[in-house]
C-alpha cells in the first residue's frame, strides 16, 4: 500500500467516525450528514481509481 492510498485510507475511516457521530446526534443536521457522505465517497472513489490504475 502507497503512502498516498494510506492516507487516503486514514481520512476515510476519520470521515466515518464523524459520521456516525453527527447521525448519533439527537438532531442530526441534514446538511453536516450529507456533506461528511459526499467527502467520505469522494475519498472511497480516490481509492478506486488509484487500485484500477495500479499506481501506488
Amino acid at each position: 500500500m502507497s503512502y498516498r492510498e494510506f492516507r487516503l485510507l486514514e481520512r476515510h475511516q476519520r470521515l466515518d467516525e464523524l459520521l456516525r457521530l453527527a447521525q448519533g446526534r439527537l438532531r442530526p443536521d441534514p446538511s453536516e450528514v450529507g456533506r461528511l457522505k459526499k467527502l467520505k465517497l469522494a475519498i472511497k472513489d480516490r481509492l478506486a481509481r488509484l487500485q484500477r490504475s495500479g499506481r501506488h
